[in-house]
C-alpha cells in the first residue's frame, strides 16, 4: 500500500480504526521526481479483466528494480526500444526486472500487461478487507491497492504520474490527483488524472458512482474542486459531505497553510474500508452513513493531505504523521467540545497504554504503521500526547508557528522526527533534545508517585513539602500537582529530573490535600486503581487467558469465535475450574453459567448498571491483585453470536448492554483521582 494507504487515518478513533495492517518495506529518501509513469488501464468489472499499458521514464537512472504482480501476463516489454523480457521464469511468480546502473540521463520502459482480478467480496469485515492487499473487481466496485502491484513500478522510488482510466458505461473511476480530462458516453467512461508531486504509489478506485461537485476557493483564492463519488443508494449524502470538506479545508488552511492540491474527493467503497490518499478518501458505504463520521473521521482524512500526504514521514526514524494528525483532528475536536471531553480522550489513551503488558510497547522511532492494537496505542495515541505535551511545554502561539514552519519548509519532502524537532527548536529558540529523546527513543512511560507530603507554618503562611518519585532512568518532567485549600484548588508544576526529589511550595492558605496530575497532562503509567478496567485490556494483552463456560458444542464454538475476534491471535483457553492467574482473563458464557461461575470464584455479581437488561451484557472488573476480568454474558446462542461483529469496536468501554447487535447502553467505571491529605 502507498504512503497514503499507510497514512490511513484511524478512521474511527471513537468507533473503529480501519487502518491497513500490511507490512511493506518503507521507501528511502532520494531526489524527487526522478520517475514518471504514463499509464492507460482498461477495466471490465463484469468480467474482472484488466489491460494496461505503461511508459515509465527514469531520469538520472541508477540501479533499479521493476516489479509487477504475479497475477498478470506481460504481453510487451521493451527497454529503450529493445526487448526487456517478461521478468519471470514461470507463471504465478511476480515479474521482477533487475536493471543495472546506467550512465544515461534518461531511460524508458514500455510495458503492456493484462490479467483477471480477484472477485469483490462484500461479506468481508474491515480487518479481513485490510489484511488482503489484493486487486478486486465487480459490478459494485473495483479497488486496485498500490500494494497489490497492479501496475509495473520502480521499487522504492517516488514518482509523478498520469493515469488514463477506461471503463464500461455506468462505471466511473479515479486515482489520486488532478482530473485533467473526462468523457462519459454510451461507449463508456474515460478519465485522465495527473499527479505532479512525488508519490510513493497509485491506488485506483471505480464503481457505479454518481458524482456531485462543489467549487471551493482556498486561502489564496485558488479554485479547489470538491467531489463525491457515491454509490446511488447514498447519493443524498453528497451535499453534506461536500460542505463538511469545505469547512475542514478552511480550518486547516487557517491553522497550517495553503491546501496543497486542486481537488478533494470523498469516494464510497462497497467494502468496509477506510483509506486516505492525496486528494481523496475512500470510505465504506456503511461508514459514510454513520452520523458522526462527517464531524470526526472525515476531518482526520482531510488533514492527512498536510501531514502524511503533503509532508512525508521518513519511516526509518518512525511515522510522526499519525500522531500529529490524531492530535490536530480527533483530539482537537474533543477540545472544541469541552475540557471534560478532551480529558476523557487523554484518559482513554492512558487506559489503553495501561492495557499493554511488558514487551508489547516500542519506541516511537520504531512505529511505521498500525499492525495491531498495541502499535496503534503507541503510534497514534502516545504520539498524539507527545504533541500535546510539546504544546504545553512551548505554549500555544509558539507551537502553532512551528506547525506552520514545518509545512512551509517540508512540503513534499521526506521528513523525519529529527526534522520535526529542528523546526520546533528553530521557531522556539530553545533546545528540545531532552524532550524528543526521552519520548521518541525510549519505550514505556514514567511511573510517578507522590510519596510524602508535609506541611509547616511559615510566618503568616505555610510551607508545603512534596516528595515525588519516578521510575528509572529518570525523565525530565514538568509534573502538575493540584493543591487544594479552603479557597479552592491550584495547579503547580514541579520540575522533576531525578528519581526522587523534594519540592517546597510557599502558600498563603492552609493546604488540605495534594493530587498528582489530576488533569492527565503527562503520558505516564497510571497508578494501580487509578484507571478503571476496560475491555481492551483482554483484547491487546498477549497474556490474556480465556474461559469458555458452556459445555454445549454450538455455544462453545460461538464463544471461541467471539474470543478469537476480540483477541486476533491464538487463544490460551483455560478450564473454568482452574484458579485465576495474574493475567487478564476473558470469561464467556450464558447468563446462568456466568452467575454460577462468579459465585464459585467469590467475585462480585453482575453490576446494577446492566443487570437484567438487553439480550447480552459485557462488563469488566478489577481483582484485588490488580488483574482485570472481562465477562460476556448472553441469554442464548443467538444473543452470543450477535456480538461477534460489533463487540471488538468497544474496547474502551467498561460495560455494555446489547439488544441483538445493537449496543443500547455503554460506559466506563469512574476514574479514581488519588489525593493525599495534608495534616
Amino acid at each position: 500500500m502507498t504512503i497514503a494507504t499507510f497514512i490511513r487515518s484511524c478512521i474511527f478513533v471513537s468507533f473503529v480504526c480501519l487502518v491497513a495492517a500490511s507490512a511493506v518495506s518503507a521507501p528511502v529518501p532520494f531526489k524527487m521526481n526522478e520517475v514518471e509513469y504514463d499509464i492507460t488501464v482498461k477495466i471490465d468489472p463484469a468480467n474482472r479483466t484488466l489491460e494496461g499499458k505503461s511508459l515509465i521514464t527514469v531520469h538520472r537512472p541508477r540501479e533499479l528494480q521493476l516489479l509487477l504482480g504475479a497475477g498478470y501476463e506481460v504481453t510487451q516489454a521493451e527497454f529503450n526500444d529493445g526487448p526487456l523480457g517478461i521478468g519471470r521464469d514461470q507463471a504465478n511468480q511476480p515479474h521482477v526486472w533487475n536493471i543495472p546502473f546506467h550512465f544515461r540521463q534518461q531511460i524508458q520502459f514500455l510495458i503492456q500487461w493484462k490479467g483477471v482480478l480477484a472477485p469483490l467480496d462484500t461479506a468481508l469485515d474491515h480487518r479481513q478487507t485490510l489484511a488482503r492487499p489484493v486487486a478486486v473487481s465487480g459490478a459494485e466496485g473495483t479497488f486496485l491497492p498500490d500494494s497489490s502491484d497492479w501496475y509495473p513500478r520502480i521499487a522504492g522510488l517516488f514518482a509523478r504520474y498520469k493515469v488514463s482510466i477506461e471503463l464500461p458505461p455506468g462505471q466511473k473511476g479515479l486515482v489520486a490527483g488532478r482530473l485533467i480530462e473526462e468523457s462519459d458516453s454510451e461507449q463508456g467512461y474515460r478519465a485522465t488524472f495527473e499527479f505532479s508531486h512525488p508519490a510513493e504509489g497509485i491506488d485506483l478506485m471505480a464503481g457505479p458512482y454518481a458524482v456531485d461537485t462543489l467549487l471551493h476557493h482556498n486561502i489564496k483564492q485558488k479554485p479547489v474542486q470538491l467531489r463525491t463519488y457515491f454509490h446511488p443508494q447514498i447519493s443524498k449524502l453528497s451535499q453534506d459531505y461536500l460542505d463538511a470538506v469545505k469547512g475542514y479545508l478552511d480550518r486547516y488552511e487557517s491553522e497550517i497553510g495553503e491546501y496543497p492540491y486542486s481537488e478533494f474527493s470523498v469516494v464510497s467503497s462497497p467494502t468496509p474500508t477506510g483509506f486516505g490518499m492525496p486528494t481523496l478518501t475512500y470510505l465504506g458505504i456503511d461508514v459514510l452513513q454513520l452520523p458522526f463520521i462527517r464531524s470526526t473521521s472525515l476531518g482526520h482524512e482531510v488533514l492527512h493531505n498536510w501531514w502524511g500526504n503533503g509532508v512525508y514521514p521518513d519511516y526509518r526514524s518512525g511515522n510522526w504523521s499519525e500522531g500529529l494528525t490524531t492530535f490536530m483532528a480527533d483530539y482537537a475536536y474533543k477540545e472544541q467540545e469541552s475540557d471534560a471531553a478532551a480529558r476523557e480522550m487523554r484518559l482513554g489513551w492512558l487506559r489503553d497504554f495501561a492495557a499493554l503488558q511488558p514487551g508489547q510497547d516500542a519506541p516511537l522511532t520504531a512505529f511505521t504503521s498500525r499492525t495491531h492494537g498495541a502499535s496503534k496505542i503507541v503510534g497514534y495515541n502516545k504520539a498524539a500526547m507527545v504533541f500535546f505535551m510539546l504544546r504545553d511545554h512551548l505554549g500555544e502561539a509558539v507551537f502553532q508557528r512551528a506547525l506552520q514552519g514545518l509545512w512551509t519548509t517540508r512540503r513534499f519532502k521526506v521528513t523525519s522526527w529529527q526534522d520535526v524537532q529542528k523546526i520546533f527548536e528553530l521557531v522556539s529558540g530553545q533546545s528540545l533534545e531532552f524532550f524528543f529523546a526521552q519520548w521518541l527513543t525510549r519505550s514505556g512511560a514514567p511511573a510517578i508517585e507522590l510519596t510524602e507530603v508535609k506541611n509547616a507554618a511559615a510566618g503568616s503562611g505555610y510551607e508545603l513539602s512534596i516528595t515525588l518519585k519516578q521510575s528509572e532512568p529518570a525523565y525530565q518532567l514538568q509534573v502538575p500537582v493540584a493543591v487544594e485549600t479552603q479557597q479552592g484548588s491550584a495547579i503547580h508544576k514541579l520540575n522533576l529530573q531525578q528519581a526522587q526529589q523534594i519540592f517546597t511550595l510557599k502558600l498563603t492558605d492552609k493546604p488540605l490535600s495534594v493530587s498528582l496530575d489530576p488533569d492527565l497532562r503527562l503520558f505516564r503509567h497510571l497508578a494501580p486503581g487509578e484507571a478503571p478496567p476496560i475491555l481492551r485490556e483482554v483484547m491487546v494483552n498477549a497474556a490474556t487467558q480465556t474461559v469458555l463456560l458452556s459445555d454445549q458444542p454450538e455455544i462453545r464454538k460461538i464463544a471461541e469465535t467471539l474470543a478469537s475476534k476480540l483477541q486476533d491471535r491464538k487463544l490460551e483457553i483455560v478450564a473454568s475450574g482452574d484458579p485465576l492467574s495474574a493475567a487478564p482473563t476473558l470469561i464467556i458464557g450464558l447468563q446462568a453459567e456466568i452467575d454460577a461461575w462468579l459465585a464459585t470464584k467469590q467475585l462480585p455479581v453482575r453490576p446494577n448498571e446492566i443487570s437484567k437488561k438487553g439480550s447480552a451484557q459485557v462488563w469488566t472488573l478489577a481483582r484485588a491483585d490488580g488483574a482485570s476480568l472481562a465477562i460476556i454474558s448472553a441469554q442464548d446462542a443467538a444473543s452470543l453470536e450477535a456480538l461477534i461483529r460489533p463487540l471488538s469496536h468497544y474496547g474502551r468501554q467498561s460495560y455494555l448492554v446489547f439488544d441483538g447487535r445493537q449496543a443500547i447502553e455503554k460506559g466506563t467505571w469512574p476514574m479514581l483521582v488519588r489525593k493525599v491529605a495534608v495534616e
